[in-house]
């Protein structure tokens, strides 16, 4: 038997950190597709405030695997 996983590829995006980016994007993504098995994080990128010097917003692409046999 062989296994097939789908990868999905989605940003979410935070105020509070990277971390919690990665949790809005697992919340976000669970919703709608079912059977998430895995995840990879892709990218962390963020706005930074010129004004300021700090970020405003953190962001990480993630990418879900979704298991298929």
């Amino acid at each position: 038997m062989t296994d097939v996983a789908k990868i999905i590829e989605i940003v979410g995006s935070s105020t509070q950190g990277w971390e919690d980016a990665v949790q809005v994007a697992i919340t976000e993504a669970s919703k709608t597709i079912q059977g998430i098995s895995g995840l990879e994080v892709i990218d962390m990128t963020g706005k930074v405030d010129p004004s300021t010097g700090k970020i405003e917003v953190y962001k990480s692409t993630v990418a879900f695997g979704v298991k298929h046999s």
